[in-house]
């Protein structure tokens, strides 16, 4: 994955800063793999069911931004510029930004340190048998660790937040599940890359560009690895989000 370099030393500092917030929680499979999407059943063509906000209404919520964040981020740990501005609005933040894939925590054949050379088999939060999250099954998203651009706790948000991302034409649903480097943003697991159609390779694959990510404020789910709670919940706050 393009930035974990430097996350090698800054997800460890995550996880020892946050570990007194790290929710219970509990893996889900048995490690061989991604098990089946949840959240295709009754999902249409564009990716969305007919009750459920599409990418173009939680996409016009969005085109303005409200900084919160003291700067701005870089995507990657070779990027040249910060660019990418965490924004606020009544409930939700959200950044718009590129997606690494994260693989850390549970090994799996999808995840482990032959698929994944910056590897670590561990992450912020735990499931609720306390074990680490399995980024092949469960859909989460990456948030920078408490640094001097942002800290997400003083933004209502924790692990087990609720996060919708959006990429073309497409929303899914999943949780903040793992913190990165406090100065790069645009990270999620490799359970949600591949539900937005995007490539799941933790060494070759993600996307350049084109990802918005929506955390909803004061919306944590428990048990954390719950991608059905996750689904459900982000489901009636996008709707919210965008006022039907």
């Amino acid at each position: 994955m393009r930035t974990r370099m430097l996350a090698l030393t800054s997800a460890a500092c995550g996880a020892a800063l946050l570990g007194a917030a790290a929710l219970p929680a509990s893996a889900t499979g048995s490690g061989a793999g991604p098990g089946p999407e949840p959240e295709a059943a009754g999902v249409g063509a564009a990716g969305t069911e007919a009750t459920e906000a599409t990418a173009a209404e939680l996409l016009a919520e969005v085109r303005g931004c409200a900084r919160i964040s003291k700067g701005a981020y870089r995507t990657d740990s070779g990027s040249p510029r910060a660019t990418v501005p965490v924004c606020d609005t009544t409930d939700a933040v959200f950044w718009k930004a590129d997606m690494d894939i994260d693989c850390d925590g549970r090994r799996s054949r999808a995840c482990n340190r032959k698929t994944d050379p910056y590897f670590l088999p561990e992450t912020a939060f735990q499931s609720s048998r306390g074990e680490p999250l399995d980024s092949a099954v469960l859909p989460h998203v990456v948030v920078p660790g408490p640094g001097k651009v942002w800290d997400h706790r003083k933004s209502g948000l924790t692990g087990g937040s609720v996060v919708a991302v959006v990429y073309r034409d497409r929303v899914r649903y999943g949780v903040i599940g793992d913190t990165g480097p406090t100065g790069i943003i645009g990270e999620a697991s490799y359970a949600m890359a591949k539900a937005l159609g995007i490539d799941p390779d933790p060494s070759t694959g993600g996307a350049e560009s084109g990802v918005t990510y929506i955390a909803f404020k004061n919306s944590r789910v428990s048990p954390i690895e719950s991608r059905e709670r996750a689904r459900s919940r982000g489901t009636r706050l996008a709707r919210e989000f965008v006022g039907r």
